[in-house]
């Protein structure tokens, strides 16, 4: 049997959301999922051009893919609460780990370096924008949990520090910015 993938439901503009309820799709909780997905999706392209030296990534970023699976679900099912303080806390042991094994810096850093790093780089610019729909769906329409935003919020850290490592694992010299 075949599983009909279009439903034509948002043939109008309109989506149906968990609940059952149909709202547009520029809701903002239909927004915040849908970066969410999309910083989800980059990380798979991350992950398919990982470079022979940075495979050991592989792993801690399906990880996070599989919390953003989480992150979505906390947000559109109620009572759904996957990402707690605990998830926070690990990311920060982890981003404090990565940090250990990359140069000290005093000048910001250009997105770039080796391709690992590049895709890394950007997948923390989509998860910035992630962050921003989730700031704004919790301000204006929907409560969410603390450590939902202050994952997102640190998603993006470790991101930044996983791109540097990437550039340490490729040996490729980062190139420093003119602002200290």
């Amino acid at each position: 049997m075949t599983i009909k993938i279009y439903t034509k439901v948002g043939d109008q503009g309109f989506t149906k959301q968990v609940t059952g309820k149909m709202v547009p799709k520029y809701d903002l909780q239909i927004v915040a999922v849908g970066d969410i997905d999309e910083l989800d999706s980059y990380l798979g392209v991350v992950i398919a051009n990982l470079s022979a030296k940075c495979q050991e990534l592989h792993d801690p970023i399906q990880n996070l893919q599989r919390d953003l699976y989480e992150l979505e679900s906390d947000i559109v099912v109620k009572r759904h609460e996957e990402i707690t303080p605990e998830t926070v806390t690990k990311l920060e042991k982890e981003i404090d780990e990565l940090n250990k094994k990359i140069p000290q810096t005093t000048h910001f850093i250009l997105p770039g370096g080796s391709v690992t790093a590049t895709h890394l780089h950007y997948a923390r610019t989509v998860a910035r924008r992630a962050e921003r729909s989730l700031v704004k769906l919790n301000a204006e329409e929907q409560k969410l949990a603390p450590a939902c935003l202050k994952y997102i919020n640190r998603l993006s850290d470790y991101l930044f520090i996983l791109a540097r490592y990437a550039n340490v694992l490729d040996g490729v010299p980062e190139v420093k910015s003119k602002i200290k």
